[in-house]
C-alpha cells in the first residue's frame, strides 16, 4: 500500500512538471522515452527466443 501511495505521489510529481514544460521538449521526451522502450521489448524478445546461456 505505501508503494502504492508513493507511485502516485511520483506519478503527480512528474505529470506536474510535464505540465510546465514547453510542448517541443515533452513531445521530444516522450519520443526517447518510447524509443527506449521499443529497443528494450526487441533486446528482451530476442532474448527470450534464443533460449538461456549455459555456461
Amino acid at each position: 500500500m505505501l508503494f502504492l501511495v508513493a507511485a502516485l505521489l511520483l506519478l503527480g510529481v512528474v505529470l506536474g512538471t510535464v505540465a510546465h514544460a514547453p510542448l517541443g521538449f515533452s513531445l521530444a521526451l516522450g519520443a526517447v522515452i518510447a524509443v527506449w522502450l521499443g529497443v528494450f521489448a526487441l533486446r528482451e524478445r530476442h532474448g527470450r527466443r534464443r533460449g538461456p546461456q549455459t555456461r
